[in-house]
């Protein structure tokens, strides 16, 4: 009876709008991927031609990432704090394991993934949440120094370096963008010198162009999304069909379970393109929704970051406006990439794709977000 009036009593001061926000994001993520997916499972012989393949999968992950959130949410953002750079070398740890024979799986070119005999583990995933955690520690530490460029910039900017080099030589451009974004947007919120940050920024086209120009398909993908229809059996042939969904979805859809183009035609429907699905099956409307969702979210975990600021939580400050950051600017790449503004990059959309590492960790994200909300709540009535 104690232990059930504690948790009742925990549950009564978690923010009701983040977690109606969460539920109605993974809600529909689970209806979108069944509707995605039905046709290329019944057609696969991996999943036995069974329709409801990942389905089935993906209730796993999200029950999974649950259950893994509600662990996290019971330790305390302190306990992050302690430890968030020995979780950062843990993730680095990861990312070079991935290149180790009979350890590291190959998939479609890219090695990004850890065999875990039943499921693959991506640690690029894991290692957006380390660097959240690890920029808000670093920051913290260098708030005194903030204005050198030796002392405060230099160092972040040589472990970010360390970090994305591992991470191109999967290749995965898509989590380099992601963590490169997290790690500026938390030094920025932290008052570092805007001088500086001007350098950087003035810095940062040259920097994207080099990546690109080192990489043949990066070239590729870099000028095929400004005029698909030039080459669209090929190069421009993902944003093509992304584009025909989004033109037959018009206002309010097809219909849910209409869609044409997730009939093998529409490439990774139910992973990276699942927001073309959503466009062509309810329409602008839907996309509406879901994007009116991340808005939410995003507002929810600035506002909760900023209450801890004035609590003078700052590490629990700093972690929440990063996984806000993390989880909005993931969602804009991939929603980006589905219209046509940006080119293709290998990225899910937070809560929704089908994907058991990125569910789990975006899971694992929110409960955090919860936590830092529940601490501020906590410290206002205390």
């Amino acid at each position: 009876m104690i232990l059930f009036s504690k948790t009742k009593s925990a549950l009564q001061q978690l923010d009701e709008l983040l977690l109606w926000v969460l539920i109605s994001l993974l809600s529909i993520g689970l209806v979108m991927v069944y509707s995605s997916s039905i046709g290329v499972a019944a057609a696969s012989r991996f999943s036995g031609y069974q329709a409801n393949y990942f389905l089935i999968r993906h209730v796993i992950f999200i029950v999974v990432g649950i259950a893994v959130g509600c662990i996290v949410f019971r330790v305390p953002v302190a306990t992050w704090q302690k430890h968030a750079q020995h979780i950062f070398l843990f993730g680095l740890f990861l990312l070079v394991v991935v290149f180790l024979p009979y350890i590291g799986k190959e998939v479609n070119g890219s090695r990004r993934w850890l065999s875990l005999l039943v499921i693959n583990f991506q640690p690029s995933e894991l290692m957006k949440l380390c660097v959240v955690l690890y920029a808000a520690d670093y920051t913290q530490r260098k708030s005194n120094v903030g204005h050198l460029f030796k002392k405060a910039f230099l160092p972040m900017l040589l472990v970010m370096s360390l970090t994305g080099s591992l991470l191109l030589l999967e290749p995965d451009m898509g989590a380099f963008v992601v963590i490169f974004c997290v790690a500026l947007c938390t030094l920025w919120l932290g008052g570092f010198n805007v001088k500086v940050f001007g350098g950087l920024l003035a810095a940062l086209p040259f920097a994207i162009w080099a990546l690109v120009y080192m990489a043949p398909y990066r070239m590729k993908r870099a000028t095929s999304f400004w005029d698909p229809w030039s080459d669209p059996f090929n190069t421009g042939y993902q944003l093509s069909q992304a584009l025909i969904a989004f033109g037959r979805g018009e206002w309010f859809g097809v219909g849910l379970g209409g869609s044409v183009e997730k009939l093998f035609y529409l490439p990774e429907a139910h992973t990276d393109f699942l927001m073309a699905v959503i466009a062509e099956e309810l329409g602008l409307f839907g996309v509406f929704v879901v994007l009116a969702l991340f808005g939410l979210f995003v507002v929810r975990a600035f506002q909760i970051g900023r209450h801890a600021a004035f609590l003078e939580r700052n590490f629990a400050a700093l972690v929440a406006q990063g996984i806000g950051v993390w989880i909005g600017i993931q969602a804009i790449i991939n929603i980006g990439v589905n219209m046509g503004v940006l080119p293709t990059k290998g990225l899910t959309l937070p809560y929704l794709s089908f994907g058991g590492s990125g569910v789990v960790m975006n899971c694992v994200a929110a409960a955090m977000l919860l936590r830092i909300d529940y601490e501020n709540r906590v410290s206002v009535r205390s």
